[in-house]
């Protein structure tokens, strides 16, 4: 086996049970391999079983924001940061959404406070693009 490929997850069809923690590892997979709709149909089953499962709910974030469905990301990453907001990933992520969406007022200070409790370079340079983007607009 190529060690650069991800071992292939397990099959999880759609109706068919699995534990959260299982469906977790399985959509983390599949999200690792650019799957997000698959993704997705392991995820919905798992967040009925136990839908306050932040892992679950950021990994459905993550796949909705592949897949730019970006205000159904925005509603998973806006009840993350409310439940905890020292996720410096999930303000990130929700700084990220509001970007992507020309919201570049609203995404500052989720990007702002990420890059601070993080001291993540990317996160910082998120910060500098939507800052000349609010520069050009004005």
């Amino acid at each position: 086996m190529n060690d650069d490929m991800l071992p292939t997850p397990p099959v999880v069809f759609p109706g068919q049970t699995a534990a959260p923690e299982s469906a977790y590892r399985t959509a983390y997979d599949l999200l690792a391999r650019r799957a997000p709709k698959e993704a997705l149909e392991v995820l919905e089953p798992a967040l009925e079983k136990d839908p306050d499962n932040t892992g679950l709910l950021s990994l459905r974030a993550w796949a909705y924001f592949i897949r730019v469905q970006l205000k159904h990301a925005q509603a998973d990453l806006e009840r993350l940061v409310a439940d905890n907001p020292t996720d410096d990933w999930a303000q990130h992520a929700l700084g990220r959404c509001l970007e992507r969406q020309s919201r570049y007022a609203d995404a500052l200070p989720h990007l702002r406070l990420a890059a601070a409790m993080s001291g993540d370079w990317d996160y910082g340079l998120a910060v500098l693009r939507v800052e000349e983007q609010l520069n050009r607009s004005e």
